[in-house]
């Protein structure tokens, strides 16, 4: 099958049409806190309350959609009276955003997860269903390991059976080792990855290209599945 690099991908139907986190919200019914099994918000909270720390606590949202729930994060954590000691940011990669207030504890970004480069680090960093878009989903995970802060924490949505390897057969097991060994957690009936702690990662893995014509995944959504080489292990 013809595969895309990530600037082609970006351009394609499924991720231009994509519903990611256009109308999720950060609590409720159909929000962060039911997807993630805890409330952004309240982390932040929590960290600026057992730390006692004067710096800013930041949360950094990844493939935010329209930006629903990092700006209710932002307006709470305002009327707390803590948003001198928070910074909140969403990326994504399309300038789509709800209305938001000219802060400096909440910024939008528009980019690239497998390009952008941030200018500081963060205790919390999110991905709800964002990844099932992204082309060089591993790629996102080794950068967004080194975002965080000493003891700072990861989850984001990830579907294994999206990541294949040469031939098409779904990486399964062996990359969820793979990750394990690394530093991460994987949870396989939520689809739920993890870590906790910042690392500089390197997974044993080439990327390939992008495949948008994979179809739906286990959210029922058209999703986008990323084709890598495995590389052999190195001599010790």
């Amino acid at each position: 099958m013809p595969l895309l690099d990530d600037d082609t991908l970006a351009g394609s139907a499924v991720v231009a049409n994509s519903a990611m986190n256009r109308e999720r919200r950060l609590a409720g019914v159909n929000s962060y806190a039911r997807e993630l099994g805890f409330d952004p918000a309240d982390v932040l909270t929590g960290l600026l309350r057992v730390t006692g720390a004067p710096e800013t606590v930041a949360w950094l949202d990844l493939c935010c959609g329209t930006g629903r729930a990092v700006i209710e994060a932002a307006a709470r954590l305002s009327d707390a009276g803590l948003a001198e000691r928070v910074l909140i940011e969403g990326l994504d990669l399309v300038d789509a955003y709800d209305p938001a207030p000219a802060v400096p504890w909440l910024r939008l970004t528009t980019a690239s997860a497998t390009s952008w480069q941030p200018a500081r680090r963060y205790d919390l960093i999110t991905s709800v269903h964002g990844l099932h878009y992204v082309g060089d989903k591993l790629a996102v995970l080794q950068r967004a390991s080194s975002w965080l802060t000493p003891g700072g924490r990861f989850v984001a949505d990830l579907d294994l059976a999206s990541i294949r390897l040469t031939g098409g057969a779904p990486a399964g097991r062996r990359l969820a080792s793979d990750l394990r060994e690394a530093g991460f957690s994987y949870d396989g009936r939520r689809r739920r990855i993890g870590r906790d702690d910042r690392a500089e990662v390197e997974l044993p893995y080439e990327y390939l290209g992008a495949d948008p014509d994979a179809g739906p995944n286990y959210t029922g959504q058209p999703a986008v599945n990323s084709h890598y080489t495995r590389r052999p292990a190195r001599a010790a």
